[in-house]
């Protein structure tokens, strides 16, 4: 029978990383998880992400219009579990470095981009956010945090791998 829990576990099959999305909105920082994230285009340098009609969040990093994507380390899933929480203080208790742009960004974080929102489209119970990137950085060099059939999973490395 096909139904949305077998969709969804099906698509867990493919294996993801994880960024931060975050921006300045009136109130303060904004920012959430996003495993839905992929490149688009090297010309121009085009991200896409996909953002729940039901996230709290979206909508002021919407609003503000430019945001920064930090692509996380396999050492940073407990700020992904922190900024996946409804509720939670996303950025108490850390260490954060600003982007070019004035982002919030991971001390430790695998690169970063600073983007600009060019175009969202409804998708079903998501919109389509496609952004271009202005201005990036490579951060650690480290292992990235991967989501995998419902959980947070690590790379390891194969011999003779090219």
């Amino acid at each position: 029978m096909l139904t949305q829990r077998s969709f969804r576990d099906v698509l867990g099959r493919f294996s993801t990383g994880v960024v931060l999305v975050t921006a300045e909105s009136g109130g303060g920082p904004v920012g959430m998880a996003v495993n839905s994230f992929t490149s688009v285009s090297l010309d121009p340098p085009l991200i896409a992400f996909c953002a729940a009609l039901t996230s709290t969040t979206w909508p002021a990093v919407r609003a503000a219009g430019t945001f920064a994507v930090t692509i996380l380390g396999d050492a940073e899933e407990e700020v992904c579990r922190t900024f996946s929480a409804r509720g939670a203080d996303r950025f108490a208790g850390r260490e954060w470095a600003r982007t070019p742009a004035g982002h919030l960004v991971t001390a430790d974080g695998l690169g970063w981009l600073d983007c600009r929102i060019r175009t969202v489209q409804v998708a079903g119970d998501h919109e389509l956010v496609i952004a271009e990137a202005v201005d990036w950085s490579i951060g650690a060099d480290a292992r990235p945090l991967v989501f995998h059939r419902g959980r947070f999973a690590s790379l390891r490395e194969r011999s003779g791998a090219r």
